[in-house]
């Protein structure tokens, strides 16, 4: 292994340390020195790759988002597979499946929330619908898509709420801890929840309002 391949493994073992740290215990309550123990390097080792822990903070954070755009995120390939909204059940699996592979990088959001007031993320969400906006016409859908909603339904709005419920629903239930918290198991709330986004709550010609 020569020098190079040297400094980027102790950069990618420092990065998985505070990883683990950060998602477990929070930003404030970890250490440059917490992390340099966890990745077994020295905190000049650590100082040499990052100017401080918020710069380490950052680039866990743009790691996510680089996979949260990338082809190969579960949730991308499900969306990608076309058959909008009849693909619902999938796009709900591909949450969990999402979820589950980087679920300590959702943790961060949360980490963000309570300790920075939001401040490394609010742009990211603030860019969403704009992101998703050229995800779909990557994919050329949503001109096939807005031929089958309702006219006033537009099918960036539609895909984004239906990625908002999967993806909310599975980080309660995977990051708090809380399985079934529908009453229900997994497979039946998504069953559910797919019904309720194609149609809706209400039994066929009735309006709330009549």
């Amino acid at each position: 292994m020569n020098q190079a391949e040297k400094s980027q493994r102790s950069r990618e073992q420092i990065l998985n340390a505070a990883l683990e740290l950060f998602s477990t215990q929070g930003y404030r309550a970890t250490s440059v020195r917490d992390i340099a123990a966890r990745a077994e390097v020295s905190t000049g080792n650590v100082y040499h790759h990052f100017a401080d822990k918020e710069a380490i903070f950052h680039t866990l954070l743009n790691q996510y988002w680089e996979a949260i755009e990338s082809p190969d995120f579960p949730f991308n390939r499900a969306l990608a597979a076309g058959h909008f909204p009849d693909n619902l059940e999938e796009v709900g699996h591909a949450a969990r499946d999402s979820v589950l592979q980087y679920r300590r990088y959702v943790a961060l959001i949360y980490v963000d929330v309570v300790e920075f007031e939001g401040s490394h993320i609010r742009k990211f969400y603030s860019d969403m619908a704009q992101r998703f906006a050229d995800f779909m016409a990557r994919q050329e859908q949503p001109s096939e898509l807005a031929a089958r909603l309702r006219p006033s339904i537009s099918p960036l709005s539609a895909v984004m709420l239906a990625s908002r419920f999967f993806l909310n629903y599975f980080a309660v239930e995977i990051l708090f801890g809380v399985p079934n918290h529908f009453g229900k198991d997994t497979e039946e709330v998504i069953s559910e929840i797919a019904e309720m986004l194609r149609h809706g709550m209400l039994r066929p010609g009735v309006w709330a309002g009549s």
